[in-house]
């Protein structure tokens, strides 16, 4: 068993510490309190080669997988959430893609992801189906006038990165909207330019500012039959996709804590208090040592699901162990910016330090791709099914 990055990885590692250090720590805090999306930490990103980390060579990628862009997102988190899930908006609509699209597609809406010359994002939440997707009713009804094409009408809701996606990864009922049955749902790659496609509302966040959150408008819009993702039915590929995208949302919660964490620490060393330093309260050495510990466990359990994903084990049985990394890192940043505001005091409680915006960006983590209550669902399902067991 090897505990060492591939030297690949370990450069890549580096690569992108120095980059978050130099570029994207100087605008975390200007990002968050302007909200505009951040067109030069994208160039950035861009110009650096990570906006392909997931993609295959072959489609103009770095092939470098979930393992490799799950250590990028990590890194930037440490500083900016935002910046972040700009890196995570390259794999989320793009998993369904990779996993069941054709080849037609795969060259034809991937290679521009990787050079930044196209950005997607991934709709399938409504505004009665949250956690409960079944509960969708945008409806795709077969299109009179094209052979195997679809009309899509409704709305998608809290959409990260609706405004600046020139594609969308779009869920639809394609038989009747009361039903609950898997094989009703089917997904397709909508462009934004077609008739029909508006952005509606933009949300007001309370964290993760800067990469816009709001609604997809569909109004009878023409899918031709190339543009279904998969086969039609095909709603298994919406989980397979959320899955697969476990590592990389725990990443951004391992990121935010080891943050937190360090910029802390660092106050409590200079902070004197009582005839000494914070940092010299054997209480404030406790609370350090435990949240250190939950970081590395954290990074235990994220790196192994990263590497289950990229050997395609993100199917049923697998669940359980991509669940835990999604669910220990993301409550793991909540606690870990509620120690980092608490060390500080009413310091911390102020805009003088980024502590208070960790702590707002933190609660995202638990709530996107999965509430926390979710993961521990399908987590005990997997031991009750014996997916996870020990004997």
């Amino acid at each position: 068993m090897d505990f060492d990055l591939s030297p690949e990885l370990a450069e890549l590692q580096s690569t992108v510490r120095r980059l978050a250090r130099d570029k994207v720590r100087p605008r975390a805090r200007q990002i968050d309190q302007a909200g505009d999306y951040p067109a030069d930490l994208f160039e950035v990103f861009r110009d650096a080669g990570l906006l392909g980390l997931c993609i295959p060579v072959d489609l103009g990628g770095s092939g470098a997988g979930i393992l490799g862009l799950t250590l990028a997102i990590e890194e930037v988190a440490k500083y900016s959430n935002a910046a972040a899930l700009m890196l995570l908006l390259t794999r989320l609509p793009t998993g369904p893609v990779m996993i069941a699209g054709s080849e037609q597609q795969k060259r034809r809406y991937l290679p521009g992801i990787a050079d930044g010359s196209l950005r997607a994002a991934f709709g399938l939440s409504e505004p009665q189906a949250g956690s409960d997707v079944m509960g969708m009713r945008t409806r795709a009804v077969p299109d009179a006038g094209s052979a195997g094409g679809w009309v899509l009408s409704g709305m998608k809701c809290w959409m990260s990165g609706v405004s600046e996606a020139d594609w969308y990864t779009v869920f639809a009922k394609t038989s009747d909207p009361a039903s609950r049955a898997h094989d009703s749902v089917t997904a397709f790659i909508v462009e934004r330019g077609w008739d029909g496609v508006a952005v509606g509302r933009i949300d007001r966040k309370m964290g993760v500012r800067g990469v816009d959150t709001g609604e997809l408008v569909l109004t009878d819009v023409r899918v031709p039959a190339e543009n279904v993702i998969g086969e039609v039915g095909g709603f298994r590929l919406a989980m397979l996709g959320l899955n697969s995208m476990r590592p990389i949302v725990a990443a951004r919660g391992i990121g935010l804590a080891e943050g937190a964490l360090m910029y802390a620490t660092e106050y409590v060393k200079e902070r004197a208090a009582f005839g000494k330093t914070i940092a010299d309260m054997q209480g404030i050495q406790w609370e350090i040592a435990k949240c250190a510990v939950d970081i590395e466990a954290a990074r235990l359990l994220t790196y192994r699901s990263a590497w289950l994903a990229d050997h395609g084990r993100f199917t049923k049985e697998w669940v359980p162990y991509l669940s835990m990394a999604k669910y220990h890192a993301t409550e793991l940043a909540v606690r870990a910016s509620s120690l980092a505001v608490q060390l500080l005091g009413a310091a911390g409680y102020m805009e003088d330090h980024p502590t208070e915006q960790w702590y707002r960006d933190a609660k995202q983590l638990t709530i996107v791709e999965g509430t926390s209550q979710v993961q521990l669902g399908l987590i005990a399902r997997g031991v009750l099914d014996h997916d996870l067991w020990w004997d």
